[in-house]
Parts: structure tokens; sequence; C-alpha cells
């Protein structure tokens, strides 16, 4: 039996950039630069996953810039922007025990510290001040809530998170 693979979005290519196939970088990850420590880079195109090989890269402005193999055209650069880059799952560091990615906040439930059921975490972005926990509320909320935004404030809002029992505890008003 083969052993699937888990692949995570990390960035996507952007426009292009000059006339030899070099292309613009949209990076996913804590440091623009970071995107390229994870490497066999994979893009997708519609059901369609290939590797690619990043021959060059560097810092540009704000952002950065990549060569990738067999992209040697601006056309050829026209082709794959906007294409989602892909990681395989096993490149990511092992965390420590008490550590975690974003993702694995995913689906957990979201609780108080006096024990109201908030419903579950729906997805987690960031704003220019704090990050922000978006929870989907249950069907049944006493507030009549959908949806609450809940700031990713370690020790001040969010208490604890334990990944055993798949649960994050906060210190929030319901109402909010």
């Amino acid at each position: 039996m083969e052993k699937t693979t888990t692949l995570l979005v990390v960035g996507k290519v952007g426009a292009p950039y000059g006339v030899k196939g070099w292309v613009k970088i949209t990076a996913y990850t804590e440091e623009n630069r970071g995107i390229f420590d994870y490497q066999p880079w994979f893009i997708r195109q519609g059901d369609e996953q290939k590797t690619v090989e990043i021959e060059e890269w560097r810092s540009h402005n704000n952002g950065v810039i990549a060569k990738l193999a067999g992209i040697d055209t601006r056309t050829d650069a026209e082709i794959i922007k906007n294409l989602e880059i892909l990681i395989e799952e096993t490149s990511l560091p092992t965390l420590a025990e008490d550590e975690y990615y974003w993702r694995d906040l995913v689906g957990m439930k979201v609780v108080t510290d006096k024990g109201y059921d908030m419903g579950v975490v729906k997805e987690l972005f960031e704003t220019g001040a704090n990050d922000v926990l978006l929870v989907k509320a249950n069907a049944k909320d006493a507030f009549g809530k959908k949806e609450r935004m809940i700031p990713y404030l370690v020790d001040t809002v969010i208490l604890s998170v334990d990944t055993g029992t798949q649960t994050v505890t906060v210190d929030w008003d319901p109402s909010f």
C-alpha cells in the first residue's frame, strides 16, 4: 500500500520579474526568506502537482524573487503566476511537546476558563496588532453568535492549548 504524503501550502508564485523567467514569491512563512528553507517545492496546476527546483533566489525590496528550473522566459513565468507553492508536511521541523503549528489549532474546541463552550477554531489570521482566532460558534449558542474573533494573546486571552484533548482555553467574554 502506498503511503500518502500530505502537502501544505507555504506560498504562491507571483508576477514575473524581468524577462529571464524570474518570479516574485508570496511567502506564507514567518519571514519571506524562510520559504526557501523548505524543499522540494511542488506547484499545483489543476489536479496535478509537479516538483520545481529553485535555481536561485534573492531578497528584493520587501519580498523575495526566484528563478525556477525550466522557467526561462517571461512567458513561462506568466504560465505559473498565481500557482500555490506546496511542501511535504515531513519537511517541517519537529516541534517540542508543548509547541504546535497554527494548522494544528483548526478544529479544536474553544472553551472559556469558566467552562462555556464557544465553538471550534475555524481559522487563524494575522492583523497588524495581533493574531486572531476565528471561532465558529455552536448552533445553539446562548448569545446568538455565528462566529467570534478572539485575539491570540498568550497568557492574557489564550490561557492554554491542550493538543491531547484538542481544547483551547480562553479568558474571553462569550457575549463578545
